[in-house]
């Protein structure tokens, strides 16, 4: 079993608290860490922004990204977020075996 970690970043703590509840109710995820805020500097549509957005740190299998990517995308507020799956390539094995079970339990 090939295990995620995929990183996003929403606008305020209560987008980041719903999203990562929907995600791990629904079986895509098995944890989700909401992180402290950040400042994100980018450029968006040719101008130079800078917002204060929460990190999301996602835990899920590289089986349940697809399905897990396009519900972000449909609960997302952003046009065009952040989501990068990165894969795990080593991992306390008792983990990476919760985060299976956790993951494909409700799948």
């Amino acid at each position: 079993m090939k295990i995620s970690v995929v990183l996003c970043t929403v606008p305020d703590a209560a987008t980041a608290e719903r999203l990562a509840r929907t995600l791990v109710e629904e079986g895509l995820a098995a944890c989700v860490n909401l992180l402290a805020p950040c400042q994100s500097v980018y450029r968006w549509q040719g101008q130079l922004e800078s917002a204060s957005e929460v990190p999301l740190i996602i835990k899920t299998t590289t089986e349940r990204y697809p399905a897990l990517e396009a519900r972000l995308v449909e609960l997302h507020p952003y046009e065009v977020p952040e989501i990068l799956a990165l894969p795990v390539e080593a991992g306390l094995p008792s983990y990476l075996t919760w985060v299976g079970a956790e993951t494909n339990s409700r799948g």
